[in-house]
């Protein structure tokens, strides 16, 4: 089975076997910053190579995918759409890496403070580059831990019940690792998460969830509800919930809103102050390509970070930069997100993240955000005129594409795990959930039109 695939990206020294037939070196080209408008696809699309090749030609994003190291299978490029489970590795990646290990070896602990880019400031060249894509001002932003960590750390303070008041809403079926915080969370505090744990599950004979439905559960449930805890996007469908409405909905039962974002950050506009969100956590190995439990973020909207009422587990690094090195024994807490931050960032993997962040920079994430559009259009067109009656498979993903960001799930309706099972040798790398789904994500930095194709035409060729 294939999840988060650990393909080896980087520059052995030695490779051997199986893994032999993925590597290949690759260049380092550097792609100018993109200022240009995308022309991507037009509004008559074919079903074609000789379409999909034209389309690419068009695009003024095409050359980023020459900043990621690929998997290469029997001497060519395989076709990656697994950046929903883990992103490509940045050729920029292991230069800005060697900077921090380069200080390490020549200042020691002084690195801290000295060198071209001391590790005590370092997350400051990050954090504006999240602002975008998270949609937050960057005191709302903290770069630390992991997601899960994250997720709980944050649930301290925003999940304090009451006799009265301690149900969680969620989606049914959230991701596993959501559903064990929010049942350890809900034990802690002495209730039963059979009586706590609100889940909203779509219609019978659907896969999707409709905002009606979730604010009525909301609704339903009024003042017991200490706090609604969705995803951005749903791991499973890629169906994008309305985080808006969520969050409406939840402040105006007196509850707080928080969201997993794991499937959303890098991949759907995300406008977090705006819509009022209370607190939010997410990965950066996905579509953000920060390398394999790379550090992860987290978001607390201003109106909470001057909130000294409100509960939440302390530790140095999130003390006041301005004594945290007076060693004082009372914390004084970061006027920022920074507050629940514990211990100090590890500064390779922050290094990590910015390197792929500044990608991001230059390619502009509204732009990445409109190929990622024309990306999915191609690929629901391809699908939809391959699955001619009798139909082989059904799109759980939302045809509205504004539900839906790059991630397209496919129920294969026999054979499931035969087609899956002969994709990977074929140079398509997809993910299989089950009990029959195949997951492929096209992303705007390093998939193209070609690729949808060549993918559809080879389903097309397996459901034969």
């Amino acid at each position: 089975m294939l999840c988060s695939c650990g393909v080896h990206a980087h520059s052995p020294p030695v490779r051997a076997g199986v893994e032999a037939a993925f590597w290949r070196p690759q260049s380092r080209k550097k792609t100018p910053r993109n200022n240009k408008k995308l022309i991507g696809i037009t509004m008559h699309p074919q079903y074609s190579l000789a379409y999909a090749q034209e389309s690419d030609s068009r695009d003024s994003l095409r050359l980023f995918r020459e900043q990621f190291y690929a998997p290469y299978l029997h001497g060519k490029r395989a076709t990656y759409f697994l950046g929903n489970s883990l992103g490509l590795q940045p050729k920029n990646t292991q230069e800005e890496v060697l900077k921090i290990l380069e200080g390490w070896a020549n200042f020691g602990v002084e690195g801290f403070f000295l060198g071209n880019d001391p590790w005590l400031s370092y997350h400051k060249q990050v954090t504006p580059l999240l602002t975008n894509i998270i949609g937050a001002k960057e005191e709302e932003i903290v770069t630390m831990n992991h997601l899960t960590v994250n997720l709980h750390l944050l649930m301290i303070s925003f999940y304090q019940p009451s006799a009265t008041r301690y149900k969680i809403i969620c989606e049914a079926k959230a991701f596993p690792s959501d559903q064990y915080a929010f049942q350890s969370q809900v034990r802690l505090h002495g209730f039963d998460p059979a009586d706590a744990i609100i889940e909203v599950y779509p219609k019978p004979g659907t896969a999707l969830l409709s905002t009606e439905d979730i604010v009525a559960a909301i609704e339903k449930h009024g003042d017991a509800v200490a706090l609604v805890l969705f995803s951005g996007v749903n791991y499973y469908t890629g169906q994008v919930f309305d985080i808006a409405a969520i969050t409406a909905a939840a402040h105006k039962t007196g509850a707080y809103a928080g969201f997993d974002l794991a499937h959303a950050a890098g991949n759907i506009k995300l406008l977090l102050h705006e819509w009022g969100v209370d607190f939010a956590a997410w990965c950066n190995y996905k579509y953000l390509n920060s390398g394999p439990g790379s550090i992860a973020g987290a978001f607390v909207h201003e109106r909470h970070l001057n909130n000294n009422t409100l509960p939440r587990l302390e530790g140095w690094w999130g003390n006041n930069i301005s004594n945290r090195f007076k060693m004082e024994e009372n914390f004084t807490p970061s006027p920022t997100a920074e507050s629940w931050s514990m211990s100090t960032t590890p500064i390779m993997l922050l290094a990590a993240h910015k390197a792929s962040l500044e990608i991001f920079a230059t390619a502009g994430f509204d732009h990445l955000l409109e190929k990622s559009k024309a990306l999915s259009a191609y690929m629901f067109f391809a699908l939809n005129h391959i699955n001619q009656p009798p139909q082989k498979f059904t799109i759980l993903t939302p045809q509205n594409s504004d539900e839906r960001g790059c991630q397209v799930s496919i129920s294969i309706h026999q054979d499931a795990m035969a087609v899956f099972d002969t994709l990977m040798p074929l140079g398509i790398f997809a993910d299989w959930r089950e009990p029959n789904v195949i997951r492929v994500a096209p992303v705007p930095l390093y998939n193209s039109f070609e690729e949808i194709f060549i993918f559809a035409d080879t389903l097309r060729q397996l459901l034969k």
